[in-house]
This record gives C-alpha cells, structure tokens and sequence, in this order.
C-alpha cells in the first residue's frame, strides 16, 4: 500500500501558522508524489479537547492529550481508508516525550484492530542527521515551537 501523508493539526495557532506548515508538507509530498489528506483545521474543538490543561508544561499532560486527539483521528482515518498502520513525525522532535508519543499511538489505534501504530524513534540510527540534510536541501520552513500558542 502507498504512503499518504495526513496533515492533522487543529492545534497549531495563529491559522496563517498552520496553512505555512500545511503549504510547505504538501510541497513535499507533491514532489515525491505522494498523497496528500488535509485533515480539518478546527482549532475550538482543540481547545476544548485540552480543556483545563492550557497551563501545562511542555512535555506535560496537555501535549499527551494533544498527541491522543491527533492520532485518534489519524487511526479514524486510517481504518476508513483500510490502512493498517500509522505513524508520526512528532518522534523526530527533540522537544517531545517519546513515551507519551508511543502512549498516544497505542490509545488510539486500539478501537481499531487492524491498525498498528509504528512506534519509531526517528532521532536514533543517522535518522536526526538526515532530517537536518532534508530540512536544508528542500529549504524547509522549521519551526521553533510546537504549534499551539500555549508553547510559544
């Protein structure tokens, strides 16, 4: 089965923020002629998802139940379209918690069993070092933060 990309990222803010990092996947994608899902921007049902948590640290509860949201809708999406595994970029930050990345994969492909989260650590094995070749050959915009305005 082909790789598709799937653009979930309600919690990025302000929206111009989120259409540039959209923009730049889907140039990516096009270029090696990929699939390209653009999931919905709906940043208030976000908010509400993380609700009571807006005053968490980074790599706290409120970044778990941000990576629960997104990868549930991933692991939805994946079922619909009978994919049987997921996967995400977010372990190839050096500024997430590779557990509760791997925690959020697993909660959210578990109502659907025939989808597998791949639990990767993309920071070992050169892999870090080809990000940063990927990031300057294909003059990539890389952001500093992880997208909502509560890690700003």
């Amino acid at each position: 089965m082909p790789t598709t990309l799937f653009f979930f990222n309600p919690n990025i803010a302000p929206k111009e923020e989120y259409e540039l990092r959209k923009n730049e996947l889907k140039r990516y994608a096009q270029t090696l002629n990929i699939d390209f899902i653009d999931g919905d921007y709906d940043h208030k049902l976000w908010l509400n998802a993380i609700k009571g948590l807006e005053n968490q640290p980074e790599r706290g509860s409120r970044c778990l139940e941000c990576f629960k949201f997104r990868l549930r809708a991933t692991a939805q999406l994946a079922a619909e379209k009978e994919f049987t595994q997921i996967a995400t970029t977010l372990a190839s930050s050096r500024w997430k918690n590779l557990e509760q990345i791997e925690k959020a994969g697993r909660w959210a492909v578990e109502p659907f069993p025939n989808v597998e989260f791949w639990a990767k650590n993309w920071r070992k094995d050169g892999l870090s070092e080809r990000r940063q070749r990927l990031l300057h050959e294909n003059n990539f915009y890389n952001q500093t933060y992880c997208g909502c305005e509560f890690s700003k």
